[in-house]
Protein backbone atom coordinates (compact mmCIF):
# COMPACT_ATOMS: atom_id res chain seq x y z
CA UNK A 1 0.00 0.00 0.00
CA UNK A 2 1.29 3.39 -0.63
CA UNK A 3 1.64 6.13 1.67
CA UNK A 4 -0.30 9.89 1.04
CA UNK A 5 1.71 12.44 1.10
CA UNK A 6 -0.43 15.44 2.01
CA UNK A 7 0.57 19.23 2.42
CA UNK A 8 -1.46 21.77 4.62
CA UNK A 9 -1.69 24.99 3.06
CA UNK A 10 -2.75 27.98 4.98
CA UNK A 11 -3.63 28.08 8.61
CA UNK A 12 -6.05 30.60 8.97
CA UNK A 13 -8.96 28.44 10.42
CA UNK A 14 -7.88 26.63 13.70
CA UNK A 15 -8.91 23.14 12.38
CA UNK A 16 -5.86 22.29 10.39
CA UNK A 17 -3.77 21.26 13.47
CA UNK A 18 -6.93 18.76 13.59
CA UNK A 19 -6.82 17.56 10.58
CA UNK A 20 -3.07 17.11 10.19
CA UNK A 21 -3.16 15.55 13.77
CA UNK A 22 -5.07 12.58 11.87
CA UNK A 23 -2.69 12.52 8.55
CA UNK A 24 0.49 12.21 11.10
CA UNK A 25 -1.55 9.48 12.91
CA UNK A 26 -2.79 7.36 9.98
CA UNK A 27 -0.95 4.46 9.03
CA UNK A 28 -0.68 5.24 5.23
CA UNK A 29 -0.22 8.80 5.60
CA UNK A 30 2.61 11.84 6.33
CA UNK A 31 2.81 15.27 6.49
CA UNK A 32 5.04 15.95 3.80
CA UNK A 33 4.89 19.64 3.98
CA UNK A 34 2.98 23.17 5.81
CA UNK A 35 3.24 26.23 4.78
CA UNK A 36 1.69 29.80 5.77
CA UNK A 37 2.33 33.22 4.95
CA UNK A 38 4.18 33.11 8.69
CA UNK A 39 5.48 31.51 11.52
CA UNK A 40 2.02 32.34 13.66
CA UNK A 41 1.05 30.45 16.99
CA UNK A 42 -0.89 28.15 14.97
CA UNK A 43 1.85 26.90 12.74
CA UNK A 44 3.97 26.51 15.97
CA UNK A 45 1.60 24.80 18.16
CA UNK A 46 1.15 21.82 15.06
CA UNK A 47 4.98 21.66 14.74
CA UNK A 48 5.85 20.99 18.35
CA UNK A 49 2.58 18.73 18.64
CA UNK A 50 3.58 16.51 15.47
CA UNK A 51 6.91 16.73 15.56
CA UNK A 52 7.11 18.43 11.93
CA UNK A 53 10.64 18.75 10.75
CA UNK A 54 11.75 22.64 10.57
CA UNK A 55 12.70 21.91 6.89
CA UNK A 56 8.64 20.89 5.46
CA UNK A 57 7.59 24.54 6.89
CA UNK A 58 7.10 26.99 3.44
CA UNK A 59 5.75 30.33 3.32
CA UNK A 60 5.56 30.28 -0.24
CA UNK A 61 2.74 28.04 -1.60
CA UNK A 62 4.91 27.39 -5.05
CA UNK A 63 7.50 26.49 -3.08
CA UNK A 64 6.04 24.04 -0.96
CA UNK A 65 4.40 21.99 -3.97
CA UNK A 66 7.58 22.25 -5.97
CA UNK A 67 9.77 20.77 -2.98
CA UNK A 68 7.44 18.26 -0.92
CA UNK A 69 5.28 17.17 -4.72
CA UNK A 70 1.98 15.80 -2.53
CA UNK A 71 -0.48 13.74 -3.33
CA UNK A 72 -3.56 15.65 -1.43
CA UNK A 73 -3.40 18.71 -0.42
CA UNK A 74 -5.04 20.39 2.92
CA UNK A 75 -6.84 23.72 2.74
CA UNK A 76 -7.67 25.85 5.50
CA UNK A 77 -7.62 29.75 4.37
CA UNK A 78 -10.23 32.34 5.32
CA UNK A 79 -13.57 31.73 3.88
CA UNK A 80 -13.49 35.00 1.44
CA UNK A 81 -10.12 32.97 0.18
CA UNK A 82 -11.13 29.48 -0.51
CA UNK A 83 -11.88 30.32 -4.21
CA UNK A 84 -8.11 31.90 -4.40
CA UNK A 85 -6.34 28.98 -2.80
CA UNK A 86 -8.22 26.32 -4.73
CA UNK A 87 -7.42 27.81 -8.12
CA UNK A 88 -3.77 28.59 -6.50
CA UNK A 89 -3.18 24.86 -5.79
CA UNK A 90 -5.25 23.22 -8.17
CA UNK A 91 -3.73 23.35 -11.86
CA UNK A 92 -0.21 21.13 -9.51
CA UNK A 93 -2.79 18.48 -10.13
CA UNK A 94 -3.48 17.10 -6.61
CA UNK A 95 -6.62 16.00 -4.93
CA UNK A 96 -8.01 18.77 -2.28
CA UNK A 97 -9.79 19.09 0.95
CA UNK A 98 -11.30 21.90 2.15
CA UNK A 99 -12.33 22.49 6.01
CA UNK A 100 -15.44 24.04 6.19
CA UNK A 101 -17.30 25.97 4.91
CA UNK A 102 -17.38 25.96 0.94
CA UNK A 103 -17.01 29.14 0.23
CA UNK A 104 -17.94 32.95 1.04
CA UNK A 105 -20.57 32.79 -1.94
CA UNK A 106 -21.89 30.31 -4.64
CA UNK A 107 -19.94 32.19 -7.28
CA UNK A 108 -16.86 31.31 -5.52
CA UNK A 109 -18.01 27.99 -4.77
CA UNK A 110 -18.69 27.25 -8.59
CA UNK A 111 -14.80 28.54 -9.31
CA UNK A 112 -13.58 25.79 -6.89
CA UNK A 113 -15.62 23.27 -8.28
CA UNK A 114 -14.42 24.39 -11.95
CA UNK A 115 -11.08 24.71 -10.95
CA UNK A 116 -10.63 20.87 -9.37
CA UNK A 117 -12.86 19.71 -12.86
CA UNK A 118 -10.20 21.09 -14.99
CA UNK A 119 -7.74 18.34 -13.01
CA UNK A 120 -9.29 15.37 -12.93
CA UNK A 121 -8.99 15.22 -9.42
CA UNK A 122 -10.79 15.45 -6.56
CA UNK A 123 -12.52 17.94 -4.40
CA UNK A 124 -14.27 17.23 -0.74
CA UNK A 125 -15.28 19.93 1.51
CA UNK A 126 -15.01 18.93 5.19
CA UNK A 127 -17.70 19.46 7.77
CA UNK A 128 -16.69 18.19 11.29
CA UNK A 129 -20.10 17.64 12.02
CA UNK A 130 -20.30 15.26 9.58
CA UNK A 131 -18.82 12.77 11.94
CA UNK A 132 -20.79 12.95 15.36
CA UNK A 133 -21.91 9.74 15.87
CA UNK A 134 -25.35 10.70 16.93
CA UNK A 135 -25.77 13.29 13.47
CA UNK A 136 -24.59 9.84 11.67
CA UNK A 137 -27.15 7.55 13.37
CA UNK A 138 -29.72 9.98 13.20
CA UNK A 139 -29.20 10.01 9.27
CA UNK A 140 -29.58 5.99 9.30
CA UNK A 141 -32.27 6.14 11.27
CA UNK A 142 -33.67 8.56 8.53
CA UNK A 143 -32.88 6.49 5.47
CA UNK A 144 -34.28 3.52 7.41
CA UNK A 145 -37.61 5.33 7.06
CA UNK A 146 -37.48 4.84 11.02
CA UNK A 147 -39.76 9.04 11.32
CA UNK A 148 -40.89 9.10 7.50
CA UNK A 149 -40.55 11.68 5.63
CA UNK A 150 -38.54 14.29 7.16
CA UNK A 151 -40.59 17.89 7.18
CA UNK A 152 -38.91 19.62 9.46
CA UNK A 153 -35.48 20.08 10.79
CA UNK A 154 -34.01 22.44 13.49
CA UNK A 155 -30.86 23.13 14.16
CA UNK A 156 -29.00 25.36 16.84
CA UNK A 157 -25.23 25.13 16.94
CA UNK A 158 -22.25 27.16 17.47
CA UNK A 159 -19.52 27.97 20.13
CA UNK A 160 -18.48 30.64 22.76
CA UNK A 161 -16.82 32.57 20.22
CA UNK A 162 -14.18 31.56 17.69
CA UNK A 163 -10.77 33.10 19.56
CA UNK A 164 -11.94 31.25 22.60
CA UNK A 165 -10.31 28.20 21.39
CA UNK A 166 -7.74 26.77 18.72
CA UNK A 167 -6.75 23.57 17.33
CA UNK A 168 -7.29 20.42 19.53
CA UNK A 169 -10.57 22.89 20.90
CA UNK A 170 -7.44 24.01 23.40
CA UNK A 171 -8.59 26.80 25.18
CA UNK A 172 -7.81 30.41 25.21
CA UNK A 173 -8.30 33.36 26.87
CA UNK A 174 -11.35 36.07 26.67
CA UNK A 175 -10.24 38.24 23.12
CA UNK A 176 -10.43 42.53 24.04
CA UNK A 177 -12.71 44.00 21.29
CA UNK A 178 -9.43 45.27 19.85
CA UNK A 179 -8.29 41.65 19.30
CA UNK A 180 -11.19 40.95 17.89
CA UNK A 181 -10.51 43.68 15.24
CA UNK A 182 -7.21 42.23 13.93
CA UNK A 183 -9.11 38.17 13.71
CA UNK A 184 -9.82 37.41 10.23
CA UNK A 185 -13.48 36.21 11.97
CA UNK A 186 -14.02 39.20 13.12
CA UNK A 187 -14.00 41.06 9.65
CA UNK A 188 -16.53 41.14 7.10
CA UNK A 189 -14.66 41.37 3.78
CA UNK A 190 -12.55 38.01 4.79
CA UNK A 191 -15.68 36.19 5.10
CA UNK A 192 -16.10 36.61 9.07
CA UNK A 193 -19.03 36.11 11.19
CA UNK A 194 -21.46 33.29 12.78
CA UNK A 195 -23.97 32.91 9.81
CA UNK A 196 -20.92 32.01 7.63
CA UNK A 197 -18.87 30.25 10.54
CA UNK A 198 -21.83 28.20 11.01
CA UNK A 199 -24.78 28.15 8.89
CA UNK A 200 -23.12 26.05 6.09
CA UNK A 201 -22.95 23.16 8.20
CA UNK A 202 -26.76 23.50 9.34
CA UNK A 203 -28.07 23.80 6.44
CA UNK A 204 -25.37 21.05 4.12
CA UNK A 205 -26.51 18.09 6.69
CA UNK A 206 -30.22 19.75 6.70
CA UNK A 207 -29.87 18.94 2.82
CA UNK A 208 -28.29 15.57 3.74
CA UNK A 209 -31.19 15.07 6.04
CA UNK A 210 -34.11 15.93 3.70
CA UNK A 211 -32.43 13.84 1.20
CA UNK A 212 -31.09 16.15 -1.33
CA UNK A 213 -34.73 18.65 -1.29
CA UNK A 214 -33.84 22.13 -1.90
CA UNK A 215 -35.39 25.04 -0.33
CA UNK A 216 -38.29 27.13 -2.31
CA UNK A 217 -37.29 30.33 -0.44
CA UNK A 218 -35.15 31.86 2.49
CA UNK A 219 -35.80 34.07 5.18
CA UNK A 220 -32.98 35.72 7.48
CA UNK A 221 -32.28 37.76 10.31
CA UNK A 222 -28.93 39.05 12.04
CA UNK A 223 -27.39 40.45 14.92
CA UNK A 224 -24.09 41.66 16.27
CA UNK A 225 -22.75 43.44 18.54
CA UNK A 226 -22.66 47.55 17.69
CA UNK A 227 -18.90 47.55 17.96
CA UNK A 228 -18.14 44.76 15.29
CA UNK A 229 -19.01 44.83 11.80
CA UNK A 230 -20.19 41.14 11.49
CA UNK A 231 -23.02 39.08 12.97
CA UNK A 232 -22.58 36.93 16.08
CA UNK A 233 -25.98 35.14 15.75
CA UNK A 234 -28.25 34.34 12.78
CA UNK A 235 -31.78 32.50 12.38
CA UNK A 236 -32.56 31.74 9.04
CA UNK A 237 -35.94 30.07 8.09
CA UNK A 238 -36.44 27.70 4.75
CA UNK A 239 -40.19 27.20 3.30
CA UNK A 240 -39.57 23.52 1.61
CA UNK A 241 -42.56 21.83 -0.54
CA UNK A 242 -42.96 19.77 2.96
CA UNK A 243 -42.75 22.62 5.38
CA UNK A 244 -40.31 24.64 6.88
CA UNK A 245 -37.05 24.39 8.84
CA UNK A 246 -34.89 26.66 10.98
CA UNK A 247 -31.21 27.15 11.21
CA UNK A 248 -29.87 29.01 13.98
CA UNK A 249 -26.32 30.06 14.38
CA UNK A 250 -24.61 31.76 17.48
CA UNK A 251 -21.16 32.94 18.47
CA UNK A 252 -21.30 33.88 22.57
CA UNK A 253 -23.42 30.11 23.61
CA UNK A 254 -23.01 30.01 27.18
CA UNK A 255 -20.50 26.77 27.35
CA UNK A 256 -18.88 25.63 24.49
CA UNK A 257 -20.67 21.79 23.39
CA UNK A 258 -17.53 20.23 23.54
CA UNK A 259 -16.92 21.05 27.20
CA UNK A 260 -20.64 21.73 28.54
CA UNK A 261 -23.74 21.12 26.19
CA UNK A 262 -24.88 24.50 26.33
CA UNK A 263 -28.84 25.97 26.50
CA UNK A 264 -30.25 25.95 23.45
CA UNK A 265 -28.60 22.32 23.10
CA UNK A 266 -25.76 22.50 20.30
CA UNK A 267 -27.19 19.62 16.87
CA UNK A 268 -30.58 19.32 15.63
CA UNK A 269 -34.12 18.24 16.25
CA UNK A 270 -35.56 16.20 12.92
CA UNK A 271 -39.18 16.05 12.79
CA UNK A 272 -40.63 13.29 10.45
CA UNK A 273 -44.18 12.58 8.74
CA UNK A 274 -44.65 9.49 11.88
CA UNK A 275 -41.78 10.36 14.40
CA UNK A 276 -38.88 12.80 15.58
CA UNK A 277 -35.18 12.58 16.29
CA UNK A 278 -32.78 14.95 18.75
CA UNK A 279 -29.51 14.30 18.19
CA UNK A 280 -26.67 17.04 19.57
CA UNK A 281 -23.57 17.08 19.24
CA UNK A 282 -21.05 15.26 21.46
CA UNK A 283 -23.96 13.45 23.13
CA UNK A 284 -23.95 9.31 23.37
CA UNK A 285 -27.40 8.63 22.17
CA UNK A 286 -30.17 10.10 20.75
CA UNK A 287 -33.56 10.81 21.38
CA UNK A 288 -36.43 9.01 19.10
CA UNK A 289 -40.47 9.51 18.81
CA UNK A 290 -42.27 7.43 16.63
CA UNK A 291 -45.92 6.20 16.97
CA UNK A 292 -45.10 2.73 18.42
CA UNK A 293 -43.12 4.59 21.25
CA UNK A 294 -44.51 8.40 21.44
CA UNK A 295 -43.36 8.18 24.77
CA UNK A 296 -39.26 8.03 23.39
CA UNK A 297 -36.37 6.52 23.87
CA UNK A 298 -32.48 6.61 23.97
CA UNK A 299 -31.11 4.93 21.39
CA UNK A 300 -27.07 5.10 21.99
CA UNK A 301 -25.17 6.31 18.31
CA UNK A 302 -23.64 4.03 15.78
CA UNK A 303 -19.98 3.11 16.29
CA UNK A 304 -18.26 4.79 13.14
CA UNK A 305 -15.77 2.37 11.96
CA UNK A 306 -12.93 2.98 9.69
CA UNK A 307 -12.53 4.45 7.51
CA UNK A 308 -15.92 6.28 7.60
CA UNK A 309 -15.26 7.58 11.02
CA UNK A 310 -13.04 10.50 10.03
CA UNK A 311 -12.40 12.99 7.55
CA UNK A 312 -8.66 11.95 6.52
CA UNK A 313 -9.18 8.22 6.26
CA UNK A 314 -12.44 8.91 4.61
CA UNK A 315 -10.96 11.18 2.29
CA UNK A 316 -8.02 8.99 1.22
CA UNK A 317 -10.03 5.54 1.25
CA UNK A 318 -11.96 7.50 -1.63
CA UNK A 319 -8.76 8.15 -3.47
CA UNK A 320 -7.63 4.60 -3.04
CA UNK A 321 -10.74 2.88 -4.32
CA UNK A 322 -12.23 5.15 -6.37
CA UNK A 323 -15.06 5.23 -4.22
CA UNK A 324 -17.54 9.01 -5.07
CA UNK A 325 -17.38 11.10 -2.16
CA UNK A 326 -21.04 11.71 -1.00
CA UNK A 327 -22.95 13.30 1.40
CA UNK A 328 -21.60 16.73 3.03
CA UNK A 329 -18.09 16.35 1.78
CA UNK A 330 -19.28 16.08 -1.65
CA UNK A 331 -19.52 19.32 -3.68
CA UNK A 332 -22.68 18.77 -5.58
CA UNK A 333 -24.86 18.69 -1.79
CA UNK A 334 -22.61 21.09 -0.54
CA UNK A 335 -23.65 23.73 -3.75
CA UNK A 336 -27.14 23.42 -2.23
CA UNK A 337 -26.38 24.39 1.18
CA UNK A 338 -24.23 27.21 -0.55
CA UNK A 339 -27.38 28.33 -2.20
CA UNK A 340 -29.15 28.56 1.14
CA UNK A 341 -26.21 30.35 2.68
CA UNK A 342 -26.12 33.14 -0.25
CA UNK A 343 -30.25 33.36 -0.08
CA UNK A 344 -29.34 33.47 3.61
CA UNK A 345 -26.94 36.88 3.34
CA UNK A 346 -29.10 38.32 0.96
CA UNK A 347 -32.31 38.23 2.45
CA UNK A 348 -30.96 39.57 6.32
CA UNK A 349 -29.22 42.30 3.89
CA UNK A 350 -32.75 43.11 2.25
CA UNK A 351 -35.17 42.34 5.37
CA UNK A 352 -36.96 40.13 3.25
CA UNK A 353 -38.18 36.98 2.11
CA UNK A 354 -36.07 35.87 -1.36
CA UNK A 355 -36.27 33.20 -3.56
CA UNK A 356 -33.35 30.30 -3.38
CA UNK A 357 -30.59 31.68 -5.59
CA UNK A 358 -28.81 29.92 -8.48
CA UNK A 359 -26.00 31.83 -9.38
Amino acid sequence: MRTWKIAGINFDHMHMGDLLRQVHEHPRAEVCGICHREMSEGVKYVIEQLKIPPERFFTDYRECMEKTRPDAVILCPATSEHADWVENVAPYGVDLLVEKPFAATLAEADRMIAAVKKTGKRLAINWPLRWYPPHVTAKRLIDEGQIGEVREVHYYDGNRGPLRHGADKVEKVARSTSEKASAWWYRKNSGGGSLLDYLGYGVTLGTWYHGGAAPLDVTAVTWGSPDIEVDEHSITVCRYACGMSKYETRWGTFTDPWTLQPQPKCGFTIVGSRGTIGSYDYEKSIFVQTWDSPEGLFVANDELREPDHAPIAYFLHCLETGTPITGPLSPELCRIGQRIVDSAVLSAANGRTVALVDR
